[in-house]
């Protein structure tokens, strides 16, 4: 199912390296425990493609996913490559909705985690309780359960609910993060399912929680904002990710 020898030889610099990091999301992603086997999807946007995605080949584990395993495919959901892999149909329906519409969304993420899927399963969603959470307040968006996404006509509907946000609560589903890279994407995932994770832990206390008030949450969410995007803290975290990764099993690359 790896991409051929001629595939390899004529691909550009720009999409081999889109392979490498999107490889690179998918064992991180298996580390932190934030797989559901075979299914959920990580995608990126091919540079100088207009339309072409990169995706998982249905049925691989993600601790198995390589740079030349991943399938490139169109909006309309056709290979492009010399793959012969399969798609997940549901993969497609949400990442090609996004792809298709939001330039600036070049990576995807979307998992089922435990906590995203309990936090996803509440009324009231994720809460304003802890410094992690905030830096989503503004920033997150909701989109309701329309059941398991088969259907291409909830694409549009999927686009509507996420607009301008970086990342998306699927109720009663799991949760969805993008970015411009495969940094900025997987610290948007990598924070919302910890504080999922927090939130699910604060409640089964079974003591009162204590939200933080609505203008100090405005005030820790703009911190944030500077700290991650305009003094270069994402960059280190990405650069630390791929520190553990090297030192947990290069092969990746391959």
């Amino acid at each position: 199912m790896n991409a051929t020898v001629d595939t390899v030889a004529t691909m550009s610099d720009a999409e081999r390296q889109a392979r490498i990091e999107l490889a690179a999301c998918y064992r991180l992603a298996a580390h932190y425990r934030m797989t559901d086997l075979i299914y959920t999807h990580i995608t990126a946007r091919v540079p100088g493609e207009p339309g072409h995605f990169l995706i998982n080949p249905y049925g691989w584990r993600w601790e198995e996913i390589t740079a030349s395993s991943l399938v490139k495919i169109d909006v309309d959901g056709n290979r492009v490559d010399d793959s012969r892999a399969r798609v997940n149909p549901a993969g497609f329906t949400i990442h090609s909705a996004i792809h298709a519409a939001s330039h600036d969304a070049a990576w995807v993420m979307h998992t089922h985690t435990r906590a995203g899927v309990a936090v996803s399963s509440l009324e009231e969603g994720l809460l304003p309780l802890n410094q992690i959470a905030l830096q989503f307040h503004g920033r997150l968006s909701y989109h309701d359960y329309e059941g398991i996404a088969l259907d291409l006509d909830e694409r549009e509907r999927l686009v509507a609910s996420l607009g301008s946000n970086p990342a998306l609560i699927l109720r009663n589903h799991g949760l969805l993060t993008t970015g411009a890279s495969a940094a900025e994407m997987f610290n948007n995932m990598f924070y919302l399912e910890r504080a999922c994770d927090i939130q699910v832990a604060t409640l089964s206390m079974g003591c009162t929680p204590a939200p933080v008030p609505e203008a100090l949450a405005r005030h820790v969410a703009a911190q944030y904002t500077r700290t991650i995007h305009e003094e270069g803290d994402l960059g280190l975290e990405w650069e630390a990710h791929l520190r553990t990764l090297e030192a947990l099993d290069p092969g990746y690359k391959a």
